[in-house]
């Protein structure tokens, strides 16, 4: 299937938010799916998948959420990011990811959902969702803060799901409508089996419909082909399962 990727601008709360766009270059409207980034942002390699998504079937957004502090690229990267030396990487990452809040998380949502509803590219109904290490923690929060517009989450590497922190994503488990779907790597210190163990608990108790399973020998990242914490047996593993999910989720 032939992919158009296009830059477009979202307007939201708080100003305005760039994002890539994939879709099939057909002149139908498909399914919408918004894709969370990881903590390195909106680059090369986000768009990639966007692209495979949008090959799939869907329409794919992919926002900038770091927006309020500049357009994308905020952060000069290599083309392969060592993670095990990125010090240097991450003081400069850190005040961006102190921007996602769980408020500014919920109306960056809203404005792409309006987006989403307004656009002629995407096929009315609810929408997918899935999200990458700390994207993982924004789909969560999105599929509690918007059930009526989200039929599928998804959450891969993600940290920091189930904390005992009074404002943790697993306490929007009573919201939450989708049917979600978790790839947790088993070398994840962000994401411990105790953790992991809450957010099972809190989303049965809520009687959410959801899969979670433990990738072994995989880390935190393994989904990102551009890092040196890539996995290609999880990342085939982690395709798999979200097009699993979106395709019993989202009609076409």
């Amino acid at each position: 299937m032939i992919v158009r990727g296009t830059h477009v601008d979202i307007p939201t709360a708080d100003g305005t938010a760039d994002a890539y766009l994939a879709h099939p270059d057909d002149g139908r409207a498909h399914p919408g799916v918004l894709l969370y980034q990881d903590a390195f942002g909106l680059r090369p390699h986000l768009r990639d998948m966007a692209d495979r998504l949008a090959a799939a079937g869907y329409t794919v957004l992919v926002p900038n959420v770091y927006y309020r502090n500049g357009r994308a690229p905020l952060v000069e990267l290599p083309e392969l990011i060592d993670i095990e030396h990125g010090e240097e990487l991450f003081a400069k990452l850190g005040p961006l990811l102190a921007t996602l809040t769980p408020e500014t998380t919920a109306r960056d949502a809203e404005a792409f959902l309006a987006w989403f509803a307004e656009s002629p590219l995407v096929q009315d109904g609810p929408v997918g969702v899935t999200g990458y290490c700390r994207g993982a923690v924004l789909a969560l929060r999105t599929a509690a803060d918007h059930p009526d517009r989200i039929a599928a989450a998804a959450g891969f590497h993600g940290g920091s799901l189930a904390t005992d922190a009074p404002d943790s994503p697993h306490l929007g488990a009573p919201q939450i409508t989708a049917e979600l779907y978790f790839g947790h790597a088993d070398q994840d210190p962000s994401m411990s089996p105790e953790q992991a163990d809450r957010l099972a608990e809190a989303l049965t108790a809520a009687g959410v419909r959801f899969r979670a399973e433990v990738y072994e020998g995989a880390t935190h990242g393994y989904t990102q082909r551009d890092t040196t914490r890539y996995d290609a047996a999880g990342d085939d593993r982690h395709w798999a399962a979200l097009l699993d999910l979106l395709k019993r989720t989202l009609s076409a």
